[in-house]
């Protein structure tokens, strides 16, 4: 039975070894939700030649903005079986979206709920849908009081890190908040590689964007995380997130960021 998984930040290093991946497995369609649609184009066009799979599509999205999302989301037809959440900025000065907001908490935090969010009907259903959101290690330092940077100085490494802990107290959340339906909710570590955001973030890397997609692959295809959801992995194990222990946290950001959902 055919199968649909949607990837954001899939012109990435990590997120197109991600795509890939999944368009290597059997019976999968994949849906490219880029920004830029010629370099998504580009990507899809990469994809097809090393799975040999014909069924990539590009769909035109800009994490950074709900109403993209939102109509996005309302453009599919088919059930969603996999998501995976890759898409992440980390522009070295503060900047807003058409909406508003600090940009980098609008991709990389608001733009996996509201992925989340506004897919859940096409998550639905699907007979055992995943999301996975692409963390990191590199986690911490989170203001839930100043979340967009409008009281503290703004750093990217600082906004990058609080970005990633939000993912990963996040993930926790909707894995409860959806404890009764089958939709597993996993997040993870994927690895360190050479890419336009780790320079932004004035680092390197020492693996390859294939060995980092190992572990969102896994979580997206193998039963490994499915009897494990609200977890954090890293080299496809369970580890501990000392951020998604604290209900009381893990709750109040999620309420403040849900404040920033519509229509749901």
């Amino acid at each position: 039975m055919a199968r649909t998984a949607v990837v954001t930040g899939a012109t990435g290093a990590i997120g197109r070894a991600i795509a890939t991946g999944l368009a290597q497995a059997a019976d999968m369609s994949v849906v490219l939700a880029c920004r830029a649609p010629v370099r998504g184009q580009k990507a899809a066009e990469a994809i097809q030649r090393q799975s040999d799979n014909s069924s990539i599509r590009v769909e035109q999205v800009d994490l950074s903005v709900e109403r993209s999302v939102r109509e996005f989301a309302r453009r599919l037809e088919s059930p969603v079986d996999i998501l995976v959440n890759c898409a992440a900025v980390a522009p070295r000065q503060r900047s807003t979206t058409v909406e508003g907001l600090e940009l980098q908490f609008a991709t990389n935090v608001l733009g996996y709920l509201w992925m989340s969010l506004h897919l859940r009907d096409a998550l639905r259903l699907a007979t055992l849908a995943r999301v996975v959101n692409v963390a990191s290690y590199w986690a911490g330092g989170l203001d839930i009081a100043d979340l967009q940077f409008e009281r503290r100085p703004y750093d990217n490494d600082t906004a990058y890190r609080q970005s990633k802990q939000a993912n990963r107290m996040l993930s926790t959340a909707l894995a409860r908040l959806w404890s009764d339906e089958r939709i597993s909710v996993t997040c993870c570590h994927p690895g360190d590689v050479h890419s336009t955001l780790s320079h932004s973030l004035g680092f390197g890397g020492s693996e390859t964007p294939e060995q980092a997609a190992r572990t969102p692959l896994w979580l997206a295809l193998e039963t490994g995380g499915l009897e494990q959801s609200g977890r954090y992995f890293e080299h496809q194990r369970a580890v501990e997130c000392r951020f998604s222990t604290d209900r009381e946290a893990v709750q109040l950001l999620f309420a403040k960021c849900a404040g920033f959902v519509s229509n749901i």
